[in-house]
């Protein structure tokens, strides 16, 4: 991991180039993710009713969760072109964008430990229940379509999970095993790589979701996997930040050190306050009474003025998403409430520098006597 974590840091050191750049872009937004407001009743039970819906709230585009066939149906998308041109009108009938596709749900199942199959067989079709290795291959399948599904919308960049061989030793008691970690990052890298390489022929970047029950929660986790693919380009990140303050991770210093990596954006809100009782782990109580909650815009911690501005900076051109999780707050509330505020923090950047009607012109004699040579 040495030569990998020194390439990172010299991007970092490299990062300043940024600062003396013009960026005529801006971050895009707002957008939304679609998958925590599906449900069976209208206007969250189909596409064109729930785009008409997020349309009105300011929404610009919709980030599309492809387990969801009520929204979309990816193996038909993979198949028929005619399928994704209905779908690209649907969405931009209502005045919308595709930020990116999604594949949480089957990226989470590429690998699975056995202490979690039970739970995690409720992300997988009833055809490939209680067979691990037939929903891995279902879920491989699943997210190599999404690669070229994902060029057919003319999509740079698809959101996903990592999934997890190496979590449940997350607390190491009994210690682990020297060179279990280095093993289950080699394994993970061999079902990943295959489907990275078909999102390299499509050119389309995967940006998975930094997040605890992944074997890539964080930016060490990150780096693993990044040396274990053989720095594999297509390796990317989505940045939420919401799974960073409830980590306790400095959330904008990481995006100092991995913003080259960092292709997709989800906007969400959480807050850390820890008690006499509980702390990171959470007691094992409900998400109200954890010291760690996820919150609606604005109700928690997280200081999205210094993100949006180190995002900006270093030229992050992808997608704001809103993804719209909290403890306390009815969803639709959070909706409406989201894309105002995500409008809010976007910022114009200007065509040249602020001291610019103090400058002298590039002058290289004036230069040398300025040096005093």
């Amino acid at each position: 991991m040495e030569n990998n974590t020194s390439s990172l840091l010299t991007s970092k050191q490299e990062s300043s180039t940024y600062r003396t750049q013009s960026h005529t872009t801006q971050i895009k937004g707002p957008g939304i993710f679609l998958a925590q407001f599906c449900q069976d009743k209208a206007p969250f039970n189909n596409l064109a009713a729930i785009c008409a819906w997020v349309a009105s709230l300011g929404y610009k585009a919709v980030q599309i969760p492809t387990w969801d066939k009520r929204l979309f149906d990816l193996k038909l998308a993979y198949e028929s072109k005619t399928y994704c041109d209905e779908i690209q009108c649907i969405v931009s009938d209502a005045g919308l964008s595709i930020s990116e596709l999604s594949t949480h749900l089957q990226g989470q199942l590429v690998a699975v430990h056995p202490a979690y199959d039970k739970q995690f067989d409720g992300f997988a079709v009833e055809e490939v229940k209680n067979n691990p290795q037939a929903r891995t291959d279902w879920a491989i399948d699943q997210v190599s379509m999404a690669a070229k599904v994902s060029a057919n919308f003319g999509l740079a960049a698809h959101a996903s999970f990592s999934g997890s061989l190496l979590w449940q030793t997350v607390y190491p008691w009994p210690q682990r095993p020297a060179g279990l970690v280095e093993d289950g990052f080699k394994e993970l890298a061999k079902r990943w790589l295959p489907i990275l390489n078909k999102f390299d022929e499509a050119g389309v970047d995967i940006c998975y979701e930094l997040h605890p029950g992944e074997d890539l929660h964080d930016g060490v986790t990150f780096e693993r996997f990044l040396q274990a693919t053989g720095n594999h380009q297509r390796v990317n990140i989505l940045y939420d930040p919401s799974h960073f303050i409830l980590q306790q991770l400095d959330y904008l210093a990481f995006i100092d050190i991995y913003h080259q990596h960092i292709k997709a954006f989800h906007v969400k809100d959480a807050e850390f306050r820890p008690n006499g009782r509980s702390g990171v782990y959470g007691g094992y109580q409900d998400w109200q009474n954890r010291p760690g909650r996820f919150r609606s815009l604005g109700d928690g911690q997280i200081d999205f003025k210094q993100i949006f501005s180190k995002l900006t900076q270093y030229g992050y051109q992808g997608w704001a998403v809103l993804e719209w999780e909290c403890c306390l707050k009815h969803p639709e509330d959070g909706a409406k409430e989201g894309a105002p505020f995500i409008e809010q923090h976007l910022i114009r950047t200007p065509e040249h520098a602020f001291d610019d009607f103090a400058s002298s012109g590039e002058d290289a004699a004036l230069n040398r006597q300025i040096l005093g040579l």
